[in-house]
Formats: structure tokens, C-alpha cells, sequence
């Protein structure tokens, strides 16, 4: 065997080790979606797929289509265009969905060619009677590249049997309609999302560390606003293997493992005779792991986005800056503590366990509902891994999905991820438009119908049909939703701030109070002015009383009295009032008169008797008399 041989060998062991570590340590679970069969009712009903690791997968929606299985090129290892296919929809027809053959090529070849040709996405029916497998996209083949980046429709694989199913239906010349949903992929329990993303500092593996970069990149200012609000709780990870005992003294395990072989990754060049080791890798991985946690000590825990990027951007393989010092430098210029770093990092050459990346390789084995991590990189949310293109939007769909319904920030409501169902038709839910309230409210799933609350008032009601303001201050809301009008500079409402939310017609109104109040003509009939004199004239909410020449009236008693009865009525009244008036000034300054008499007197009576004896206020009179005098 030659040198090419050998190196070949050498650099296929640690890969070989990896798969034997992770069969014998634990299991990969399959994300799912569900796809629901319309029709034909033959066959309609719930079917798993499997999510395919590339694309865009619409987590938190979902997707209707009618189903196409093409008469040529069924396995859609060759363009469309070539055979005359195309699968673009006819204005206001379902998106198309392709069904394609497993088999002769990559699963991301496929999608890729059916979404050339018009596709919405892609279902791909296995030809083997076994488990639902993800599909993923090829490893090391750049000339594959720029197709994976630019896949951006979903796609699923579905088991034999039921692609079997859709193929006899499409047969029988049946239209087949499905929908794919994506609303459960991702668990969604409370107003927090947990995720974490399994990555790796090497800068040199390939399209999908590119990938990985450009991700982190652009995704950092988003994930800053999310972790900075409290929204979720951010943990980055680091995947290594072992190396078994038996290697532990050989070449490779030496420049691809620290820590006597515990501890490994592969060669970044794929060549050990040049270039950077394995272990230089898995050092560097330990220092962002241990960055991430003294940060996290400092309750700024997203410092490890900046770390990351940053390093990758000054201290890049290429330029063989890859390495302690460079990474100082970075952690200098965040403010981090190296000291602590370095603690944390521990003895890379110790014959003993690192805690710290033993952590992590008992983290890699699946728990619960989490299969174990077996893809680089891995994104897992609410312990559930993500399947799908690492693209800022497509991620931010799966965190945003991650959120219970209402309870998701801001950053999932803008245009990029929210669906903005209530801009059509108000998305169904119940609208006032004179007062521009609604009860649709935008969620990342699509909308609810929830009587909103408007300047601290509550609207009530079932959200769809009927919302009415309730309690103190309602009627401050278009008036309650009551009547009101204004004429003549008065204004009259039938909305009465109570708890009951009922509409009543003020006085000199009647109506349902709600669409209409009818001013009342009291004067009709002689329900007012009812005197014999008396003239009735309808003002708009009340109205007036006149009485003949000569006469006024008296709205209290509703009757009409002479002007000169009045007059004399009058004047009496302001004699008594006078009387009353002289009356009282006269009692006032006789009790006046007699409490400054009573006072005069007593002042008199006590300057008599103090003459010829002393009071209890007065104090003994001193005696002169020595009476001691020897």
C-alpha cells in the first residue's frame, strides 16, 4: 500500500470508530411531520414522513398540495426541464407536490430538480420495507454545494406502503390532496424556548461548516434579542468521539485526541502530515465551551456569539491564525475573564476524564423524546431536533414554533416568520371599524379570535362574532358600543357605565338602545304641559312650556300663574326674608352683648376679692419675721 493508500486508511478510522462508538452507545430517532390525505376516501387519512434535513421545512404551519408522480425521470435523479415536465400551478390550483422513487442518486438531487421544474415540495416514497430514515444531504461533495444552499421547498420521505397507496390512486386517475403539517414538529408548552446547537470551531470540514458559519453569523443579532429578553435559553455543544483503548498509543489517536484518546475530532486538512490536528480542533472546542459557561456566569451568556464569530473572522485556518493565541486576543476584547477560561479548560494532556467535555459526550446519547446527536451540526428545540436548511428564517420559524400560542415576542411577528392572517379578511374574527378595534390577533401559528382589552377596557364575548366593551370606562370606547348622537351642541348616549354592558335610551328617548334611540314627542297626546293654558313645543330630547300673554309657568306644578300674582308672591317673600335676616343679627348681638358682660363682671369681682384674701392661683405671702435668732 502506498503513502496515498495509508493516509486514506489512516483518516477513515476515526470516522469508522465514531459509527461503532454511537451503535453501540444509543439511537437515532427520526423527526416527523404529519401528512394528512385528503382525498380520495380510499385512502384518506393520517400518515407519518420523515423531514428532510435540507430545505426550508414551514415549522408551525402548514402546507396543502395535490400530488404528481411523473411519468418520466421518477426518480428525479435527472432535470425535469429535459423531459418537457413542469410542475408550476395554474392560477388558483393547489401547489403541486412531487412524489419521486427513492434511489440512484441523493435525496437533495431530487428535491433539487423538482423545485427547478415548479414544485412546492417533495415527497419521496422509500423502496425498502423499513423505518423512516432522515434524509440528509451528501457529505464532502462540493460539487454539490451550490444546489443544497439554494433548496427551498420541503420534502419528506414516506414508507413504501404508502407511496405504494398514492401511486394506485393517482392509477385510477384519483385526485390526490394532502396536506403536510408542521404545527406539532416542535413541542410548544410555555411562554420559553430551550434550544441548543451542536457545532463545531472547525473551519475547514467542507460546505457544511460554511453553511454553519454563515448561519451563526447571521443569526446572531436575532438570537442576542431573543436571549437578552429572557425569551429563550441559549446552550451551545461540541460533538467528539472516543478513541478505543487499543488505540490510544497510535499516531492517530495522538494528533486527533487530547486527554490520552477520551477526547477526539478529525483531522481538519484530512492530512496528518500538515496543517492543523484533530486535537487542535477539540481544543479550541473546549475553550467556546468554557467561554459560553464563564459567560454565562456574568448572566450574559450571549458574549458566546460574539466569541464565536469573532474568532472565526480573525482567526481563521487558512491564514493559520487557528490557535491559543489568536483566541486570547478575542477574549480579551469581550472582557472576559482568561483566567477563569483557562481554569475551566483544565489539563488537555491529563490521563484523566475533562469534566467538562465528558459533559458533552454523555450529552451527545438521546433522552426522552430526543434521539441521539448524530448530524453536524444539530439544532435541537424543546428537545426536539430540527430537520431542515440552517438559514436564519427557517430557524427562526422552528424557535418561533417553540413559543405557546400568544406568548411569542416580537421577533416572531414581523414579516419574515408570522403569517399575518389577520390582514384577509380580518383573519374571520369579530371587527369594529368605526372604532378600529379587532379581536384577531397574530400568533407565529396563524391568528386567534380574543375580544381584546382597548385603554384598559375589556371587550367581552366569543371573539368571532360579538365582542362588546365591559366595565368602568366602556363608554369611552365607541360609546360602548351603544347609541349616540349629537345635535344642537347636546349630546345624548344610551351607554351607562355599569358591569351589566346594557344600552338604555336616556330620558325623552325610546329604541333598543343599541342601533337607534327615537326622540320622544311629549308634547303629542298632552303628556306634558298638561294645563289649560298651557303650550307644549317638542325640543329634540325634551321640551318647553309656554303659557298665554300675561301668564308664566311653573314647571314644578305644570301650571300658569298671573304676572301680577307672582309679583306680589315675590315681594312678600322678600319682606319675610328681611325679617329673617334683622332677626338673626339681632340674636347674634345680644349673646355678643351678654358673654362680654358676664366676662366684665367676673374680671371685677375676682380684683375685689384678691384686696382681702388670696386665691388658690395666688401664692403664699413670704413672712418676714426671723423667727431663729439665736
Amino acid at each position: 500500500m502506498g503513502r496515498c493508500g495509508r493516509s486514506k486508511a489512516a483518516i477513515l478510522l476515526p470516522f469508522l470508530l465514531l459509527i461503532w462508538a454511537e451503535s453501540a452507545m444509543g439511537r437515532f430517532l427520526v423527526e416527523k411531520n404529519s401528512l394528512k390525505v385528503l382525498s380520495p376516501e380510499s385512502i384518506k387519512g393520517n400518515y407519518d414522513s420523515a423531514i428532510g434535513n435540507f430545505g426550508i421545512p414551514q415549522y408551525g404551519g402548514s402546507m396543502a398540495g395535490t400530488v404528481v408522480y411523473p411519468k418520466d425521470n421518477r426518480k428525479g435523479c435527472q432535470k425535469f426541464e429535459d423531459s418537457g415536465i413542469s410542475f408550476k400551478s395554474k392560477p388558483g390550483a393547489l401547489p403541486t407536490f412531487v412524489l419521486v422513487d427513492r434511489g440512484d442518486c441523493f435525496f437533495a438531487l431530487k428535491v433539487w430538480n423538482a423545485q427547478n421544474a415548479g414544485a412546492a415540495a417533495v415527497l419521496v416514497a422509500d423502496h425498502r420495507d423499513e423505518p423512516l430514515i432522515t434524509m440528509d444531504s451528501p457529505e464532502e461533495d462540493r460539487a454539490s454545494a451550490e444546489y443544497i444552499a439554494n433548496i427551498t421547498i420541503p420534502s419528506a420521505l414516506i414508507d413504501k406502503s404508502f407511496g405504494e397507496k398514492l401511486k394506485k390512486a393517482l392509477g385510477n386517475g384519483d385526485m390526490v390532496n394532502v396536506n403536510l403539517d408542521w404545527r406539532e414538529a416542535v413541542p410548544h408548552p410555555d411562554d420559553r424556548v430551550e434550544y441548543e446547537l451542536w457545532t463545531n470551531s472547525n473551519d475547514e470540514c467542507g460546505v457544511k461548516c460554511d453553511m454553519l458559519m454563515e448561519f451563526l453569523k447571521d443569526f446572531k443579532g436575532a438570537a442576542l434579542m431573543l436571549e437578552q429578553g429572557g425569551y429563550t435559553q441559549f446552550t451551545p455543544h461540541y460533538i467528539t468521539w472516543y478513541c478505543p483503548e487499543a488505540f490510544t498509543l497510535s499516531k492517530q489517536c495522538k494528533s486527533q485526541c487530547l486527554n490520552h484518546g477520551r477526547y477526539c475530532a478529525p483531522d481538519p486538512e484530512q492530512d496528518f502530515s500538515s496543517g492543523y490536528d484533530g486535537k487542535d480542533v477539540v481544543l479550541e472546542n473546549l475553550r467556546q465551551l468554557c467561554v459560553f459557561r464563564v459567560a454565562n456566569e456574568t448572566r450574559k451568556p450571549w458574549i458566546w456569539w460574539d466569541y464565536v464569530t469573532d474568532f472565526h473572522i480573525r482567526c481563521p485556518m487558512k491564514e493559520k491564525k487557528y490557535g491559543k493565541e489568536c483566541a486570547e486576543e478575542v477574549i480579551k476584547s469581550l472582557g472576559l475573564d482568561l483566567s477563569k477560561i483557562e481554569k475551566c479548560m483544565g489539563d488537555p494532556d491529563a490521563d484523566a476524564d475533562n469534566p467538562v467535555l465528558k459533559e458533552e459526550q454523555d450529552a451527545q446519547i438521546g433522552k426522552g423524546s430526543r434521539g441521539d446527536v448524530t448530524i453536524l451540526p444539530t439544532l435541537v428545540v424543546n428537545n426536539r431536533q430540527y430537520r431542515g436548511k440552517l438559514e436564519r428564517g427557517a430557524v427562526s420559524k422552528a424557535i418561533c414554533a417553540g413559543f405557546e400560542e400568544t406568548t411569542e415576542p416580537s421577533v416572531c411577528l414581523n414579516g419574515d416568520v408570522e403569517t399575518n392572517e389577520c390582514l384577509h379578511n380580518n383573519g374571520g374574527c369579530w371587527e369594529d371599524k368605526a372604532a378600529n378595534v379587532t379581536a384577531c390577533k397574530d400568533t407565529f401559528r396563524g391568528r386567534v379570535c380574543e375580544c381584546p382589552v382597548v385603554n384598559g377596557v375589556q371587550f367581552r364575548g366569543d371573539g368571532y362574532r360579538s365582542c362588546s366593551a365591559s366595565g368602568p370606562g366602556r363608554c369611552r370606547i365607541n360609546n360602548g358600543g351603544c347609541w349616540g348622537e349629537k345635535k344642537d351642541g347636546v349630546t345624548f348616549s344610551a351607554c351607562v357605565d355599569s358591569d351589566d354592558g346594557k344600552c338604555k335610551c336616556p330620558p325623552g328617548f325610546k329604541g333598543d338602545g343599541v342601533k337607534h334611540c327615537e326622540d320622544i314627542n311629549e308634547c303629542k297626546g298632552k303628556k306634558a304641559c298638561q294645563c289649560n293654558e298651557c303650550n307644549c313645543r317638542n325640543t329634540w330630547g325634551s321640551y318647553e312650556c309656554t303659557c298665554s300673554s300675561g301668564l308664566l309657568y311653573m314647571r314644578d306644578h305644570d301650571t300658569c300663574i298671573s304676572k301680577s300674582a307672582s309679583e306680589v308672591k315675590y315681594g312678600w317673600g322678600a319682606v319675610w326674608l328681611v325679617l329673617i335676616v334683622l332677626g338673626l343679627a339681632g340674636g347674634g348681638g345680644y349673646l355678643l352683648y351678654k358673654q362680654r358682660l358676664r366676662s366684665y363682671m367676673d374680671s371685677e369681682i375676682r380684683a375685689i376679692m384678691a384686696q382681702y384674701m388670696p386665691l388658690d392661683s395666688q401664692n403664699e405671702v413670704p413672712n418676714h419675721v426671723d423667727i431663729d435668732r439665736a
